[in-house]
């Protein structure tokens, strides 16, 4: 063995996740933001958080209750409603969908009763997925599954960074479909007013974390529910199981929306709710500037000439928003909004005329081993990195490797190690989990 392979399997060789650092407690921490319990946030007005990956809430009104968004699984959903009916007895009279993602409809069929409900969508209700079904695109699947991290063993999942852990039924789909209801009403305009149970709300149209978006506000409890384009977590404007562009600047306009009403109490589709006047105002207006920050201070960049690669370090959230403890990247994260924008306006080229054909990456690989002096040489630097604590350049020169010979358990594991490490620091759940995934399939490839 040579000096630095015992280096690194000597480092390699102490647990990994044995000492807390400060991203896993801090991820850790926001755990808390979905601890089970069903809380009243106005008068007839409850809201159940932690028992699924997504709230679900009860507004109560004269002869039935109106039910808002359903949960991911009919299982957790039926315990959501146990809770609910010690509160009351009435039948569900309308059920509310503030977006078609399945963890906030895959649980309908625990709030139908002999009676069926209305239930209400955006016009634009599935929209997402559409042009992935036409496309004939799959992939996503497997993408959404690492993100979400439901291939990975529990003692590696701390969360989703807004939502506690689930295992899905259906194997690594990131959403389970919701077979069991259809929407029977639409939003079909900028906002509607309907009456249901006595209960009169608004529904408006919202674009943000996806299309189909709207938000429900409750002008008598003074509350609003705002689906995905709110929740105690930098807003994910760009999803790495890939999406079809979430435009930022419409979600942006959606938090304006949000703002123009005297709420007392902001309800998102993930964490804990938000309740009292004062901090609603303040929430939302942060939400709102850093989201439109990205954008402007984006395209501002783009204005330059600058690259993505260059954006991300150019555009970097003000002090006072970037400390918001509601702002921290454990669900989305600023530079990959930064990215969306740019391939939302101007699309994959960067603009840089050496990138319009670029080598391959065995092409390019096969140049780079040849600058270090072969691939034994460039083994062994990546073999360097790994024991000196380089994880992002180990994982890249580890990239090179395998392009020039894809099958090397040894570039195999060093990859694996280094995004196990990168893991290890990391406060954003998604890419943790997509870090961890991969890292997992890795391995098994050299077993």
């Amino acid at each position: 063995m040579h000096w630095y392979s015992l280096i690194a399997f000597l480092l390699l060789a102490t647990p990994l996740f044995a000492q807390e650092n400060a991203a896993t407690q801090k991820l850790t921490e926001q755990s808390k933001q979905f601890d089970e319990q069903v809380i009243q946030v106005a008068e007839n007005v409850y809201t159940a958080v932690g028992f699924s990956v997504s709230n679900v809430s009860m507004i109560v009104g004269d002869d039935g209750v109106i039910i808002i968004d359903t949960g991911m699984m009919v299982g957790d959903a039926n315990r959501i409603m146990a809770e609910f009916r010690k509160l009351t007895d009435k039948p569900v009279k309308a059920i509310i969908f503030t977006h078609s993602h399945g963890d906030h409809t895959g649980g309908s069929a625990a709030f139908i009763g002999n009676e069926r409900p209305q239930i209400w969508a955006h016009k634009n209700y599935g929209s997402e997925a559409e042009p992935l079904v036409a496309g004939g695109v799959t992939f996503q699947r497997v993408r959404g599954a690492r993100q979400a991290g439901f291939k990975l063993p529990p003692e590696q999942r701390i969360n989703n960074g807004i939502a506690p852990v689930r295992y899905p039924r259906r194997g690594g789909q990131a959403f389970a479909s919701g077979d069991a209801t259809r929407p029977t009403h639409f939003l079909e305009d900028e906002r509607t007013t309907i009456k249901v149970a006595g209960v009169e709300l608004e529904l408006v149209s919202s674009p943000g974390e996806t299309n189909d978006q709207l938000f429900v506000w409750d002008p008598t409890g003074k509350v609003l529910f705002a689906g995905d384009n709110f929740y105690r977590s930098f807003p994910n404007l760009y999803a790495i199981r890939g999406t079809p562009n979430r435009s930022v600047r419409l979600w942006a306009e959606s938090l304006d929306k949000l703002a123009d009403n005297d709420a007392a109490a902001l309800v998102g589709g993930h964490t804990r709710p938000i309740l009292g006047a004062s901090k609603v105002k303040q929430v939302l207006k942060d939400y709102h500037d850093a989201v439109q920050f990205i954008h402007d201070k984006t395209v501002e960049g783009m204005n330059k000439g600058m690259t993505p690669d260059e954006l991300v370090e150019y555009v970097q959230l003000p002090e006072n928003l970037a400390s918001k403890d509601y702002l921290q990247p454990f669900y989305g994260h600023p530079e990959w909004g930064v990215r969306s924008v740019f391939n939302g306006y101007l699309g994959w080229f960067d603009g840089n005329p050496t990138n319009l054909f670029r080598l391959s990456p065995k092409s390019e690989a096969e140049r780079v081993a040849k600058l270090a002096g072969g691939t034994d040489k460039l083994l062994a630097s990546a073999h360097d990195a790994l024991a000196a604590d380089d994880n992002q350049w180990a994982a890249q020169l580890a990239d090179h490797l395998l392009a020039i010979e894809p099958g090397n358990p040894t570039a195999m594991q060093i990859k694996a190690d280094a995004l196990t490490r990168l893991a290890r620091n990391m406060v954003n759940a998604t890419a943790r989990n997509y870090y961890l995934s991969v890292a997992r399939e890795l391995r098994e490839k050299t077993q």
